[in-house]
């Protein structure tokens, strides 16, 4: 049960990162780019303080931590890149069908077997997430964008899967932010040819922040903690959880009116989730 409360925690976390971005970038209140380079400074000061706290030390060349950085970076820039020409419903879909084939794809890698039951409920999480996201007629989306979300979803993916070995959460979190800080700077110093930009508001700039801190920063390092206690396919089913969330968020804080398919293509998102982590029934259960 416990495992159960955390890995919810995690996937509102993110959700509210969707809610958070969609408040700040969608409403003209900061520039995308540099919404992912407050979210990564906020995101490594907090946890480095943390570390601090903690131990004081935290070793930065470790190779796992340093793909770590690169995984959250190529996260980070894509996910932002994207959305500058992108619908968020079609960029949702995208991102998380891309997820899970990398969770599913890691899984068979390291060895796992899922069970044909968790094929059947990642499949119908799946259909009820397009259901869910895509755009009612034609759907306009530069090539360009389709591949920065593509590779934003590889990079989670692969994020992800660093994480299941991870010994310390906090320190290989703060690391990857650290690290990611420094490689969204030098694209935000590449995009705007080194000039100083003014265009992010007071509130463009809080909600980064928090997106950083709280649901980035201490919503990741959380989520590396109960990594470990996750099989990767079931890590992937999980997240296709984040939009459904992600819908209801946009319901209570942004206001936004709830939809009969909303409601029909969560029930089916839930249910194929349900479905693919419903416990095996093993042999001898039913005897009496």
């Amino acid at each position: 049960m416990k495992l159960i409360l955390l890995s919810l925690a995690v996937m509102v976390a993110f959700a509210a990162n969707s809610v958070l971005n969609r408040a700040a970038v969608g409403a003209g209140q900061i520039g995308a780019l540099d919404f992912a380079l407050v979210r990564a400074v906020a995101g490594a000061a907090v946890l480095v303080l943390l570390i601090r706290l903690r131990h004081g030390r935290l070793p930065l060349l470790d190779p796992k931590r340093m793909l770590g950085g690169l995984m959250l970076t190529t996260y980070l820039i894509g996910f932002s890149v994207a959305y500058l020409a992108m619908d968020a419903g079609l960029g949702a879909l995208i991102l998380f069908g891309g997820v899970q084939v990398a969770m599913f794809g890691g899984a068979l890698v390291l060895g796992e077997r899922p069970p044909a039951r968790r094929w059947l409920g990642a499949a119908l999480a799946v259909s009820g997430l397009a259901w869910l996201v895509w755009p009612g007629g034609a759907v306009a989306a530069p090539p360009w964008s389709v591949v920065a979300m593509g590779l934003a979803a590889l990079g989670w993916g692969v994020y992800s899967l660093i994480g299941r070995g991870s010994a310390d959460p906090l320190g290989d979190t703060g690391a990857g932010f650290v690290w990611a800080t420094v490689a969204v700077f030098l694209a935000v110093v590449v995009q705007t040819g080194g000039a100083t930009a003014n265009s992010a508001s007071w509130a463009g700039l809080s909600l980064a922040v928090v997106s950083g801190a709280v649901t980035s920063g201490l919503g990741y390092a959380l989520w590396y903690r109960v990594l470990p206690q996750l099989g990767a396919s079931t890590a992937g089913l999980m997240q296709l959880s984040v939009p459904v969330i992600a819908a209801l968020g946009g319901v209570v804080v942004l206001a936004e009116a709830p939809s009969l398919r909303m409601l029909g293509a969560g029930a089916v998102v839930l249910g194929g989730i349900a479905l693919g982590l419903w416990p095996q029934r093993t042999r001898g259960s039913n005897a009496s």
